[in-house]
């Protein structure tokens, strides 16, 4: 069972009829490579963008996404293909032209009443996300589906659910605003670069790294912890504003171990610490921090402006959750340091290899994931209705991942999401107040 802190209001979204929106001009065919850092995070991320303009009411609005749609396709044809299995049992894209499913919807509120959306609540935000019926793998699901909702207040909601694999967060976001920046008759600031070849794997590979981002961690806790943890999620968020992070800094410094630390270093060390505690993990239980990395500027030579598809790579760091705990909060600021300095070219290209020999997937196990969207300009999206008055995801993708959101009028506030158990997430509020 789920539960997410909100409130008992009942969205009711009446959906038209899907169909189909493909490139406005002929397109390449054939099949499209994607490269290893593309293929370990093939799952569909949710997000929605809600819009109220006191200028312009909704009337045409799904019209004019849909028209735009079709014109930014021509650019990024890929996304009106479909996943397929390449003869070496990897995802490709088969760029068949057939287009991304897009849906006009209904709701029988005004955008207010669906409140504070920077908490990711599935129940209701789901509604405004088509979901394909009956898909039963990410093979069945188009890469991108669209969803226009009218509100009754004169605002809409554009829901979109992407796959992974096809971008990261700032290629995603890079297509959001070209297709945005087309509905306003606009030619695309970032036209994105689709060849993904600089990521191939050596030949032959060169495994140089342990890579522990893909190491199974064996679980220490009894079942009924698992039980608890796998039934009994709570979902909350916390707001650090811009002084609570200044003060996690000096925290985490004040030993003088630390020359320097940034917000990103300061909070994850912070929360990993707090999830360990809350969740009460055995002293001897290891426990990995996993978060992500932007490769775009450290490969050699660096990826281009606009490069369509995954640039991130992830690193990890790993300890005992004793280590983590009984030394001080620089500790822990330290470990993510080591972590982030070691995303090399070296490291990203042998992290690639290392996929191409194994074909294994990072591992969750007794692991906490950080997705940092804080950086991504998700507010700054316009389809000529001004930018969101309120954006973000309809939910964690996995019950091991926190995720940091840009919040406030001046984005310098961060909202940390996350789930856990009940009686966890009682502690973990506790942590939370510095």
């Amino acid at each position: 069972m789920e539960k997410y802190d909100g409130h008992a209001f009942e969205l009711s979204v009446k959906l038209g009829k899907p169909s189909l929106v493909p490139p406005k001009q002929v397109t390449k065919m054939g099949l499209y490579f994607l490269s290893n850092l593309d293929q370990n995070i093939a799952v569909m991320v949710r997000t929605i963008y809600c819009f109220k303009s006191a200028e312009k009411d909704n009337g045409n609005a799904a019209r004019v996404i849909r028209e735009a749609l079709e014109m930014v396709l021509v650019h990024y044809y890929p996304l009106a293909g479909r996943l397929t299995i390449s003869p070496d049992r990897k995802l490709i894209v088969d760029c068949t032209g057939e287009g991304a499913v897009f849906v006009e919807a209904e709701a029988n509120c005004s955008i207010g009443e669906i409140g504070d959306i920077t908490k990711p609540d599935p129940s209701t935000l789901g509604k405004l996300v088509y979901d394909v019926p009956g898909a039963k793998s990410i093979l069945e699901i188009p890469p991108l589906v669209a969803q226009v909702t009218r509100f009754k207040c004169g605002g809409f909601v554009l829901g979109l659910s992407m796959n992974h694999c096809m971008f990261d967060g700032v290629g995603a976001m890079e297509f959001v605003n070209s297709w945005a920046e087309t509905a306003r008759g606009l030619p695309l600031s970032v036209p994105p670069v689709l060849d993904r070849s600089p990521l191939r794997a050596r030949n032959p590979p060169e495994v140089e790294y342990q890579h522990h981002e893909f190491a199974e961690i064996q679980d220490l806790s009894t079942f009924n912890d698992l039980h608890a943890y796998e039934n009994e999620m709570f979902y909350r968020s916390f707001c650090f504003e811009p002084d609570k992070l200044e003060k996690l800094k000096n925290k985490a410094m004040e030993d003088g171990i630390l020359k320097k630390c940034t917000t990103f270093e300061a909070l994850s060390a912070f929360v990993w610490r707090a999830r360990t505690k809350a969740l009460k993990l055995l002293p001897d239980q290891k426990t990995k921090l996993l978060f992500a990395v932007d490769g775009r500027s450290k490969f050699n030579p660096p990826l281009p402006k606009g490069y369509f598809g995954n640039g991130i790579v992830l690193t990890n760091s790993l300890c005992q959750a004793r280590e983590l705990l009984e030394n001080p909060l620089s500790y822990a600021v330290s470990l993510v340091q080591k972590a982030i300095e070691l995303v090399t070219d070296n490291y990203m290209r042998s992290a690639i290899d290392y996929f191409e020999v194994t074909r294994d997937r990072p591992s969750l196990a007794s692991s906490l994931l950080i997705t940092t969207w804080s950086r991504l300009a998700f507010h700054a999206t316009d389809f000529g209705w001004g930018e969101p008055v309120l954006c973000g995801p309809v939910a964690l993708p996995e019950k091991e991942v926190i995720l940091f959101l840009s919040h406030g009028k001046a984005r310098r506030s961060i909202n940390v999401l996350l789930g856990l158990p009940a009686s966890a997430m009682e502690i973990f509020q506790k942590l939370m107040e510095i």
